[in-house]
């Protein structure tokens, strides 16, 4: 049976990065009602480590979830916007895992950017959010931790392929935040030097 997405597409009208996964996990995974709700997905840590030093920043550990509301606050203030390359699958073992997902409809990722006028900046997390996105984008796949180039109606935009924060994804929490790192130290860039950084950054 098909299901639809959950959550409604976090858009904040100044974003400037737009993060893409592929889709939910089952509702009965949910520690909270937002994006990377499985309480064992390590997106919020890596956040926390990468923003304050301190994976556990956003983590409620005795009721096993995340403040909502700071995580939502930050997320505005900081010009991330967030949703998935999905909007109707179909679990054919009822994971989340990319390999047990049929995607029924793909999200419009073009109109979704033309809400987000400031966005240049596009990550996905994962193998199957990057093919979506890139085919989409009509561009080739980067390698993790690299990036490809685009244009939408004229904008320069930019994907970049970083690895998942699932825990089953075979990689240290610490090497994983240093990959996400390398994008969100670019959010306190003025614009105008905000593609020289990311240039000096991902070629060094």
């Amino acid at each position: 049976m098909a299901e639809s997405h959950p959550f409604e597409p976090f858009l904040p009208t100044e974003a400037r990065l737009l993060m893409l996964g592929t889709f939910p996990p089952a509702e009965k995974r949910w520690s909270m009602k937002f994006y990377y709700p499985n309480f064992t997905n390590d997106m919020w840590r890596i956040v926390g480590l990468c923003f304050f030093g301190d994976a556990m920043h956003f983590v409620r550990q005795h009721e096993k979830t995340y403040d909502l509301e700071a995580l939502e606050t930050f997320l505005a203030e900081k010009g991330i916007a967030l949703y998935d390359t999905c909007t109707k699958v179909v679990r054919t073992t009822g994971t989340a895992s990319d390999k047990d997902l049929q995607v029924v409809e793909e999200t419009d990722l073009k109109t979704m950017l033309r809400q987000l006028p400031q966005c240049q900046t596009v990550v996905t997390a994962g193998q199957l959010a990057t093919a979506i996105a890139c085919r989409q984008f009509g561009v080739d796949e980067p390698k993790t931790g690299q990036y490809s180039e685009f244009q939408l109606d004229g904008r320069p935009m930019r994907i970049y392929r970083m690895p998942s924060t699932s825990r089953a994804y075979p990689a240290p929490l610490t090497q994983k935040a240093e990959a996400y790192r390398k994008v969100f130290a670019l959010l306190s860039q003025a614009p105008a030097l905000f593609y020289v950084a990311i240039t000096l950054f991902f070629n060094s």
